[in-house]
């Protein structure tokens, strides 16, 4: 039996066909040019092999990774307006005036431009070490001053109000997710992007531990408190499964997951917490909030600080000590209760008092 001849489809849809064809045959001829990436990459000489070494040899965070390749763009950019390709012919006046313009006519924050610094210096520390040029043009340039400003903090009620924020009436199926996220980074003072690299087997409930790895790739044991395990342990029972259904590892063993079974970005994680905060009616709260907050309230219970610098991951103590600022009604009854001249003096102030 003969089969029915297909009819032939509408002409826009064979012109479509038609048009898909006649480029995949131009993007198939010999000297075609290919698509451009959504991304550039890296430019500059020896741009590509310094971020593989930050990647591979210093094993440096992802993030950090990203953020050398912009800055590093716009240094090599900024020297090809001035006609220099070689980074031998770079000089000390050429990245000060590079920092200048970063200062004044992008208006740049201190934080942003001493990143950029520490971008170029590691660069052409790396080149000089390499012997790709002979002088290293960034070494004796100091990095700019940067004010130490007080970490925003919440008060531990907003806190309770931020981390019970997600619920079934108004959140969809993915609150129980968002709680058991924003109890961990309270509990344990993570990072957006440490809580969202958060695995399953890293979530230990037997010992109310997590294993966090922070920046440079270094892991740390972060115990965490009752509310976070129960919750962690719910999410782990009523909803992952249903997170998890697809049985192609794109979840890849992660704790936190998307509606479609992949990894909760940080990204994903900043717009959550943005967005608990709006409904908790709490202003100007983003995810290093909660660890500012847990920490702080860590040092105002009482907690030795270097404690807190092995919960927090800080390589240097200095850099907890910010957090010493918010016990500042502790330290003047410390005073009050030991300085010698103090205790006398309050002692006279009562007696006279009681005359």
């Amino acid at each position: 039996m003969r089969k029915a001849a297909r009819p032939s489809p509408p002409e826009s849809i064979a012109t479509a066909r038609a048009a898909r064809l006649v480029r995949a045959r131009a993007a198939a001829a010999p000297g075609a040019t290919a698509a451009k990436p959504a991304t550039p990459p890296p430019q500059g000489p020896g741009v590509r092999e310094f971020l593989a070494f930050c990647r591979i040899e210093a094993g440096l965070a992802k993030a950090t990774i990203e953020a050398y390749a912009r800055d590093l763009r716009d240094l090599w950019q900024f020297l090809g307006e001035k006609g220099i390709a070689d980074p031998g012919g770079v000089t000390m006046a050429h990245v000060t005036e590079h920092i200048q313009q970063l200062s004044r006519e992008r208006e740049m924050e201190p934080t942003s431009i001493s990143r950029h610094l520490a971008a170029m210096r590691v660069y052409f520390r790396w080149m000089h070490a390499e012997r790709k040029i002979g002088k290293d043009p960034a070494r004796l340039i100091d990095r700019p001053t940067k004010w130490k400003r007080v970490p925003g903090t919440l008060s531990i009620g907003q806190m309770r109000k931020l981390v019970e924020a997600p619920n079934p009436e108004t959140c969809g199926t993915l609150w129980l997710r968002d709680r058991c996220m924003l109890e961990l980074m309270y509990a344990g003072g993570l990072r957006a992007s440490e809580v969202g690299a958060l695995k399953i087997n890293d979530f230990n409930e037997t010992l109310g531990s997590l294993v966090v790895l922070g920046k440079g790739s270094k892991q740390r044991v972060v115990p965490v408190g009752l509310p976070a395990i129960q919750w962690t342990q719910r999410y782990l029972r009523d909803l992952r499964p249903e997170l998890a259904r697809f049985p192609d590892g794109r979840d890849q063993h992660r704790l936190l997951l998307s509606f479609s079974g992949r990894p909760l970005e940080r990204v994903a994680v900043w717009q959550l917490v943005k967005k608990y905060a709006a409904m908790a009616g709490l202003q100007d709260v983003h995810p290093h909030t909660l660890r500012h907050s847990f920490a702080t309230h860590l040092v105002v219970g009482g907690a030795n600080l270097r404690v807190v610098q092995e919960f927090l991951g800080h390589a240097n103590i200095a850099t907890t000590q910010i957090y010493t600022h918010v016990d500042r009604e502790r330290l003047r009854e410390v005073i009050w209760q030991f300085h010698p001249r103090e205790a006398v003096s309050r002692a006279e102030a009562k007696r006279g008092k009681a005359r």
